[in-house]
């Protein structure tokens, strides 16, 4: 395989290698109009992949080891992690404790959702349960898997989750990793009887966890393959390595940053109301480049990138944001 920036010794050079957490501002338009800096505000941390709240002052920072810590508003940061699956987790490459979620109804139900590759190396994707009594600290005892993805490689995994604007659970799936895509996952929605969950590869999920029945989630009705077992949880297809996604809080928008392949990074805008079923192009394109189109639908039937960043403007793996809608900058 071609070495290139995604290799995971680029990218544990690049971002796990973080030992203190410091905020980008990212402009659409590659134009800042004002010095930008940055400022240290907490310390400490061993390759934090993730910063999320639960709707308050808190900041839960997700490592990839497989803790997930408290920040706090004043710059703390809570001596007993909220939450330690450290062995449950498989660190090698680019796998890890990659996404977490607060359900939307945290602070009635005390649900949150994580995404982790196990010791198997696959993706699991898992509630969890705060402790009723104590706010900072998550019962290690209440998982629920949801689901468990077969990965046939170590990089390429995705790992972001959210709670979109329609109340449902998005995961971003990796197309599985090696380099250029070698089975075709992100195109194909054709389920493989030794591996079925490989299908979920290269795609975005989408999920309603609102239920309390096994498989503890159920299927949106407007998700496109509604009825064709195996597929249903599929909402969008043609993703590379979608590491992590946003959604704009204004407006619902979806904002999805795509690693590229060699030259080209792409940023995959998708305006709400969202619809479902797009196909996003990898790896027939490689943002707006042709990558390999043997059996690929026409260009017409794809979702181009809102932005294509290429590396000749010496730019590296894009790896997400979140749009600002502040006076400030």
């Amino acid at each position: 395989m071609k070495t290139n920036k995604n290799t995971p010794k680029r990218r544990n050079q690049k971002l796990w290698g973080l030992t203190s957490l410091i905020l980008f501002l990212f402009y659409g338009t590659f134009a800042i109009a004002q010095t930008i800096s940055l400022q240290s505000f907490a310390t400490g941390f061993s390759s934090p992949l993730e910063i999320t709240n639960a709707g308050d002052s808190r900041l839960f920072v997700v490592e990839k080891g497989g803790l997930i810590k408290i920040l706090n508003d004043n710059g703390t940061v809570n001596t007993t992690p909220f939450l330690d699956i450290s062995s449950l987790v498989n660190t090698n490459s680019e796998r890890g404790l990659l996404g977490l979620a607060f359900h939307p109804d945290y602070a009635t139900n005390g649900y949150f959702f994580v995404n982790y590759s196990n010791n198997s190396g696959n993706t699991v994707i898992a509630r969890y349960s705060v402790f009723a009594a104590n706010p900072n600290a998550a019962n290690p005892s209440s998982a629920t898997i949801l689901m468990t993805i077969n990965q046939p490689y170590d990089n390429h995994n995705g790992g972001s989750i959210k709670f979109g604007p329609d109340g449902y659970l998005y995961i971003g799936m990796g197309d599985g990793g090696s380099g250029g895509d070698p089975q075709g996952y992100a195109q194909n929605t054709t389920i493989d009887g030794s591996n079925p969950t490989r299908v979920f590869l290269g795609k975005m999920l989408r999920i309603d966890v609102n239920t309390t029945t096994a498989p503890f989630y159920s299927i949106p009705a407007t998700n496109p393959y509604v009825g064709q077992t195996g597929k249903e949880e599929i909402w969008a297809i043609g993703l590379r390595n979608p590491w992590k996604f946003s959604f704009d809080s204004a407006t619902g928008n979806l904002w999805i940053a795509d690693v590229g392949q060699n030259v080209h990074e792409e940023i995959n805008k998708t305006n709400a109301p969202l619809p479902a079923g797009l196909n996003y192009g990898w790896r027939c394109y490689e943002g707006n480049a042709t990558y390999n189109t043997s059996g690929c639908p026409a260009s017409s039937a794809l979702t181009f990138p809102l932005v294509d960043v290429n590396h000749n403007t010496n730019a590296c793996s894009i790896t997400g944001g979140y749009v600002y809608h502040g006076t400030m900058y």
